[in-house]
């Protein structure tokens, strides 16, 4: 993993610094976000798998665009820390065409694990050893990670970086996400509490 280039970054959530990164393995591009000054040790983190129509075009098929404006606004509340958006993630990282298909089944009544499967590609296909090089090069040990998914915190150890805290960032469920989320509580895992006492989800 290579530091490519650093700049200053000024958004509408407050000032980071954006950090480019090139992954010599692969050729991918990666940035990360840092605001503040972070320390070595409990540095609070939003890991971000990259999803167009999510982050970009606002779909409320999914919550990533909302998580994403959330963590931002998040790391610029606590003072300091770092967002790192991760390129070939999409689709939990089995491609934008291969998402939209899968989409397209999930509206003929799959939810997102059968729809995948359907298509003969991975459940969840995400990698996240070039998060951990990423913050190891910006000096972290430990993170407090902003995240929902317990498969995420245990890929970051995997990798020799350590989980102090796992910070929920749960999303208010819309009409047209909410077979989405439950079935990333039932079928992925992910810690959403929030989601108990929904009719049709309890």
């Amino acid at each position: 993993m290579e530091r490519v280039v650093v700049v200053r970054l000024p958004t509408t959530y407050g000032e980071f610094r954006a950090v480019g990164y090139l992954d010599r393995r692969t050729g991918i591009e990666q940035v990360a976000l840092v605001h503040g000054e972070v320390s070595g040790e409990r540095t609070l983190t939003r890991v971000h798998s990259e999803c167009l129509t999510g982050d970009v075009f606002a779909s409320t098929h999914c919550e990533c665009g909302d998580q994403l404006s959330a963590a931002l606004r998040a790391i610029v509340a606590a003072g300091s820390g770092i967002l790192v958006y991760l390129q070939g993630h999409e689709g939990r990282g089995i491609g934008l065409l291969a998402k939209l298909r899968a989409m397209r089944l999930q509206e003929e009544g799959l939810d997102t694990v059968e729809a995948n499967i359907a298509l003969g590609l991975p459940v969840d296909a995400r990698e996240y050893r070039v998060a951990a090089e990423i913050l190891k090069d910006l000096g972290v040990r430990s993170v407090r990670l902003l995240s929902n998914n317990p498969r995420k915190r245990a890929a970051l150890v995997r990798h020799d970086v350590a989980v102090a805290e796992q910070v929920p960032l749960l999303m208010e469920p819309r009409a047209e996400n909410i077979r989405y989320l439950r079935a990333k509580r039932e079928r992925l895992d992910h810690d959403l509490p929030h989601l108990d006492g929904i009719p049709g989800l309890s």
